[in-house]
């Protein structure tokens, strides 16, 4: 190893008194405020105050929630130590994703925003501080990350490259700052959509090499195979309707200016009446969202659209209630303002809350719970797509095709640049009279994330276990394109990280 240095200034640094020294394989995740000088001539106490409330009330709990150690916080900054690398990792994302929240209401020139770096290396450990390349390794990612960017270096890496839901852009090996080898550089691309590009990149490489090997043992086979018509896909019969259900909910009329689609009309559910008052009456302060009562039935679960929805399998739903519309701001901080939940929202009232993780959600839905003494919940991943498919098994609730004035998405009409998706129930609403369940936002259900329906449950349970460390999100946003609307769609991400695309919807135990 190298001279040791100070990790921040990259002098000569002193190391520990006596023979001993010692010494141990660290995460290390250093963090700094970009444009700190700026933002304390603009105002000095002002900043110094918030950067003390930010470390903590996030920075803090944040390290030591993912079984991490604070090593030291400087005026502009914090340096950390962990034995997991996945979990250096994500404390680092939510440190990020929680910024995003936190700026959102105030001056872009006022922005508080880390560059973040985290490195894999061996450290020399002293009472309160801590030495070595491993550190320095850290501190020089930080110092080439953009403001609310993590960059990590290759040995970590290659330690959660398949262990964590997110994307990664490789930036090639750089030259830092007195350290003698080129550090191998990656930016970490904390969403959904990400991962799963990253994730099909890779599927599609390996399948590349596998056909190469194939194609030099037995070339002439190969092509004979590939030259044949794909068979036909799985023929999933339609789950005949409830015998509850003596007549199908009648479709709703089409938005003035646009020609009616046709709607399949076997939905096994009644919705509510938006005048009827619930049965018992909650506190002023939690108002309840508005629910629509589904009959439960069985419907075929699942597509051959992607391997994460795959194997199609009955499955047979109770009855349940289902948000009318997803959870909107307005709702959100009416928790916020009890102390129950831990952010305030910004945006209208009538649009729905972003910017939630799951664990946020689970916490909207136990003061929902406890303020109204009803079993509200989220639901459970078949009883969303059971909910969403409004008793049809097409590809989208209204069909096979595309149609606009049905979601918001990328593809749908919507604009995809927007800072926030319009208000809920801007759309048509689902045979069962759900709206917006295709884009919108994201929506969080209960389960733990499995990579297919394998072993799942056909009852209409939340399947637990699995990973656990992320959870299922379903309905694709208005950032998303129309693949992503589809009922059967669905995807994961980390149970702790927020993310401006997702949000939720409630559901309720008779």
């Amino acid at each position: 190893m190298g001279e040791i240095r100070d990790f921040r200034s990259g002098k000569p640094g002193k190391p520990p008194p006596g023979d001993a020294m010692p010494r141990r394989l660290a995460a290390i995740v250093a963090g700094d405020i970009a444009g700190y000088s700026r933002l304390m001539e603009l105002d000095e106490e002002g900043t110094h105050n918030r950067v003390k409330r930010i470390e903590r009330d996030l920075v803090e709990p944040t390290i030591a929630e993912h079984h991490g150690k604070l090593v030291k916080t400087t005026g502009d900054g914090f340096i950390a130590m962990f034995d997991s690398p996945v979990e250096a990792v994500r404390c680092s994302i939510v440190i990020q994703q929680n910024m995003i929240g936190r700026n959102a209401a105030i001056a872009r020139d006022h922005w508080i925003e880390y560059r973040i770096g985290v490195n894999l290396g061996d450290v020399i450990i002293e009472a309160d501080d801590i030495f070595g390349d491993g550190v320095n390794v850290a501190s020089r990612l930080e110092g080439i990350a953009a403001p609310g960017e993590v960059f990590i270096s290759g040995g970590i890496y290659e330690q959660i490259k398949h262990k964590m839901v997110c994307g990664y852009e490789s930036l090639g090996d750089k030259k830092v700052k007195n350290i003698t080898d080129p550090v191998r550089v990656y930016r970490v691309l904390p969403d959904a959509a990400a991962y799963q590009r990253t994730r099909r990149r890779r599927e599609s490489i390996l399948l590349t090499l596998l056909g190469l090997a194939v194609a030099v043992i037995a070339g002439g086979v190969l092509w004979y195979m590939l030259a044949q018509p794909r068979s036909k896909p799985i023929d999933v019969a339609q789950a005949p309707p409830s015998p509850a259900v003596q007549q199908p909910a009648p479709s709703p009329p089409p938005a003035p200016g646009q020609a009616a689609s046709p709607v399949p009309r076997a939905a096994p559910a009644q919705q509510a009446s938006p005048q009827a008052a619930p049965s018992a009456t909650p506190a002023a302060s939690v108002p309840e969202p508005e629910m629509v009562s589904l009959q439960g039935g069985s419907f075929s679960m699942g597509s051959n659209d992607d391997p994460s929805e795959r194997p199609i399998r009955k499955v047979t739903v109770k009855p349940f209630a289902m948000g009318k519309y997803p959870v909107t701001v307005r709702e959100w901080n009416a928790c916020a303002a009890a102390k129950a939940c831990g952010f305030t929202a910004s945006g209208k009232d009538d649009i729905p809350v972003t910017n939630v993780s799951w664990s946020d959600a689970k916490q909207f839905v136990a003061w929902l719970a406890e303020g109204t003494k009803k079993a509200y919940r989220l639901p459970s991943e078949a009883e969303w797509e059971y909910a969403a498919r409004g008793g049809t098994q097409s590809k989208y609730w209204w069909g096979d095709q595309m149609q606009s004035g049905h979601a918001g998405c990328k593809d749908c009409g919507g604009d995809a640049a927007a800072e926030q998706p319009v208000k809920v129930g801007s759309f048509r609403p689902n045979p069962f009279g759900l709206y917006d369940v295709g884009g919108g936002v994201d929506q969080w259900v209960e389960d733990c994330w499995h990579r297919n329906y394998q072993g799942a449950p056909a009852d209409g349970a939340v399947w637990s276990g699995g990973d656990c460390g992320s959870h299922v999100i379903r309905s694709g946003s208005w950032k998303n394109d129309a693949r992503y609307v589809r009922p059967a769609n669905r995807d994961n991400y980390d149970t702790n990280v927020r993310y401006p695309t997702h949000g939720f919807r409630v559901a309720l135990s008779p």
